[in-house]
């Protein structure tokens, strides 16, 4: 038997078992004083389940054992108090066993993602339905149960030309079921409404809310950028090589670097969402279908308040459009959004849209100085009260490859004497602990000299790193990266830098925390 037939209508109609499923409904027994046209009933344990079937078999002699199988669902048309739905086959399907089935979609819709399983339970629930009770036998009223102006109509149509009406009217007194008959059977029963539920929904409410879907293997996202008039700059990220190799140690654990306005390290926490929170994007709601140029106007969306470009490594390009925000009286502040080329606008609330509002700090890591100690050739650091120190470090080795090395695999010099090589991965500890308290993006380089100057270079990378640091107010200091104003961080911090600087040929501890 097929998966969409099983205990189907005869004649002008049958109702089916709901979660039976594929289980074959049987005949029942002719009972006396019943016409041939009346529906007879299998009672379940319950004493009111019922299912209604024909008490004479489509085709020959009434056999107990025989099964109804009336072929696939072709189409089902229904109509409800806000919309028409007309349900078509999407695709055929055969199993192994030979059994057929269908998947649905609607007519007119097979340019829009759509919900495909759920528009399928408007054939299928019609074609297989368990009523809660038998409310009239006979029935010449059925005004009073609402079924002459009924809420909804489903007609269902077989590939092998048999259909029936389905008809729904008023609520039952209970609340959780509604009168049920089908046209041409003279028998009022009542349907549970959750499984009537889908036949009252429009169009739109079946329309796919996942803007981008999820693949099983992502792919890389190699650049995104973010678009905004509210900035006079786009927020740039790109897939960082280095740090995805498995041989550096550095970086920080972001597969991605922000690259503009200015060059940072990502914090994987903040960022993920923004770098691949396309994939999966779902949409409070549905503003437009098969929109057209006013539509798209209409939603802000032709001059977009935020554009998201992505690139992926699968060569797919996606760009995402969002309007400026708006509140919703059922979703709060939201924005409306589409894919470009889409042809569906969607609802999306401010927490899904987070392009729309992040800073680069938000996504920011707050580490400036992220190199690994042993990937560091040489290390100068100078401090306006007079102390300066020139580091040389060189493997012991330099042809034998480590996993991970030790101050014992590294020679260091100081101003061209030995060196402590554990002591200075202690003072190199502290400056990588350092912590940005935000961007300076554009400030102005003061003219007097900098409380320290450090330079660095990432033997790994072959980048070298120059970073001065400038007292900023009594409480702050301004860090200048590579000659560009970059970071503020608490003043105390370039304090406590001076001071282990001042205790390097010591044995004193160096200081590690500050205010």
């Amino acid at each position: 038997m097929n998966k969409t037939a099983k205990g189907l209508i005869a004649l002008s109609g049958v109702l089916v078992l709901l979660g039976g499923g594929y289980a074959a409904l049987r005949l029942t027994e002719d009972k006396g004083g019943e016409s041939e046209s009346s529906p007879s009933s299998e009672s379940s344990e319950s004493g009111k389940q019922v299912i209604i079937i024909s008490d004479q078999a489509p085709d020959g002699p009434e056999d107990p054992n025989q099964s109804f199988d009336y072929g696939v669902v072709k189409t089902v048309d229904v109509k409800n108090l806000d919309d028409e739905l007309h349900v078509v086959q999407k695709a055929k399907n055969v199993e192994e066993s030979g059994n057929s089935y269908a998947t649905y979609t609607l007519d007119g819709y097979q340019d829009v993602s759509m919900e495909d399983s759920i528009i399928g339970t408007l054939a299928n629930n019609a074609n297989e339905l368990t009523s809660e009770d038998v409310i009239a036998e006979n029935c010449t009223d059925i005004a009073k149960y609402g079924l002459t102006k009924p809420q909804i109509t489903a007609d269902i149509k077989y590939e092998s030309g048999k259909e029936f009406r389905m008809i729904v009217g008023d609520e039952a007194p209970s609340g959780d079921a509604s009168y049920v008959m089908i046209e041409g059977v003279d028998t009022v029963y009542t349907v549970r409404n959750s499984v009537l539920a889908n036949y009252r929904k429009s169009a739109w409410d079946f329309v796919n809310t996942t803007l981008l879907a999820k693949p099983d293997e992502m792919p890389i996202v190699e650049n995104m950028k973010i678009e905004r008039s509210d900035i006079d700059y786009d927020i740039v990220i790109k897939y960082d090589e280095k740090t995805n190799d498995s041989k550096y140690t550095g970086g920080t654990s972001s597969a991605h670097v922000l690259v503009e306005p200015t060059s940072a390290y990502l914090a994987v926490e903040r960022s993920t969402e923004i770098t691949t929170g396309m994939f999966g994007l779902t949409a409070k709601g549905v503003y437009s279908v098969h929109c057209t140029e006013a539509d798209i106007a209409e939603a802000g969306l032709q001059d977009p308040f935020c554009k998201v470009f992505m690139d992926c490594d699968d060569g797919e390009k996606y760009v995402l459009l969002l309007s400026e925000q708006f509140t919703d009286a059922d979703n709060g502040k939201c924005y409306y959004g589409m894919l470009e080329g889409g042809n569906v606008i969607f609802i999306l609330s401010e927490e899904k849209a987070q392009w729309a509002t992040v800073m680069p700090i938000d996504i920011a890591s707050k580490i400036f100085i992220a190199s690994y100690v042993w990937n560091i050739s040489d290390l100068t650091v100078e401090c306006n009260s007079g102390e300066k120190a020139e580091f040389k470090l060189e493997k012991k080795n330099p042809n034998e490859e480590k996993d991970s090395y030790k101050a014992e695999d590294i020679n260091t010099t100081k101003n061209g004497e030995s060196f402590d090589s554990e002591r200075f991965r202690q003072f190199y500890g502290f400056l990588i602990s350092g912590n940005a308290e935000s961007f300076a993006l554009g400030e102005t380089i003061p003219s007097t000299a900098p409380m320290v100057k450090l330079k660095f270079t990432d033997s790994y990378t072959g980048e070298t790193f120059s970073f001065e640091f400038y007292e900023k107010t009594a409480m702050s200091a301004l860090i200048v990266v590579n000659g560009e104003a970059k970071f503020t961080v608490t003043k105390s911090f370039v304090e406590t830098l001076i001071h282990n600087v001042q205790i390097l040929d010591t044995d004193e501890e160096f200081k590690t925390t500050w205010k």
